[in-house]
């Protein structure tokens, strides 16, 4: 049975989670299949976007707590082990990376949602960190979660374990938007239509300097954006997109 799906449609992949006896739970398996799918968007030259989503109700319920608990003696937590390369694969992604959160998200499944760079919810969805009730830490996921979410309510919910609706993550920035369950789909298509118009390498390149320029002293980010703007000025999919512009035609990446 396989537990991630992958499909392609114009432009757009979409990378299904399909374990819902377990609530999409991040087991080693699964953790396999989504890295697979990952790298297969990643070459498919006709994958603009990647949407990642999931079957059932809960988007992912975090890791499987049956394979990280250590028995028989067996070393526990493989978890751990296969996580980091899926959360950086999707987090330097040089293309845009939606989550389509079907339903309720826990723990770990934060991480992912954190990974991507727009996140959209249904409004009856729920979010909790319950990683210290079960006496461990939100450890890896603190790494994209934390770049997200607002000091004050990482605190709050790390610290806590408590259950917050969708309409809370959207305000401290764990997810881009919550919306009623009937508009999730037309708002998941709204964010990949507006971003297949754009240049691919223009992507890639804006999506690192959201965040490296906020980290940059203001005279090395003028010093650096200028020669950076300089460059796309002059680069081919720069000359192509002022060319279309003054010939009021499609730019060659949004005709494909």
């Amino acid at each position: 049975m396989t537990l991630v799906h992958q499909d392609l449609a114009a432009g757009v992949a979409t990378i299904t989670l399909d374990s819902p006896p377990n609530r999409n739970a991040l087991s080693v398996r699964l953790l396999g299949e989504l890295k697979e799918r990952l790298d297969w968007a990643l070459a498919e030259p006709a994958a603009r976007v990647i949407v990642l989503t999931a079957t059932g109700g809960v988007f992912c319920s975090g890791a499987d707590i049956k394979e990280q608990r250590a028995a028989d003696g067996r070393p526990g937590a493989p978890v751990t082990a296969s996580f980091p390369e899926v959360l950086t694969l999707i987090w330097e992604s040089p293309k845009p990376v939606v989550c389509r959160l079907n339903g309720t998200a826990r723990a770990g499944g934060l991480g992912l949602v954190a990974a991507c760079d727009f996140a959209v919810a249904p409004l009856s969805a729920s979010f909790a960190f319950t990683e210290v009730r079960l006496g461990v830490v939100p450890a890896m996921i603190s790494v994209p979660v934390l770049r997200r979410l607002d000091p004050r309510a990482a605190a709050e919910y790390f610290l806590t374990g408590e259950v917050f609706d969708a309409a809370r993550a959207a305000e401290i920035g764990l997810i881009s938007r919550a919306v009623p369950e009937e508009e999730l789909d037309a708002a998941v298509a709204h964010y990949a239509d507006l971003l297949i118009k754009g240049a691919p390498e223009a992507l890639a390149i804006t999506k690192q300097l959201v965040r490296k320029v906020p980290a940059m002293s203001f005279a090395d980010g003028l010093r650096e954006m200028t020669a950076l703007s300089a460059e796309r000025f002059t680069s081919e999919e720069g000359q192509e997109g002022i060319t279309a512009y003054m010939d009021k035609r499609p730019p060659a990446w949004a005709t494909r």
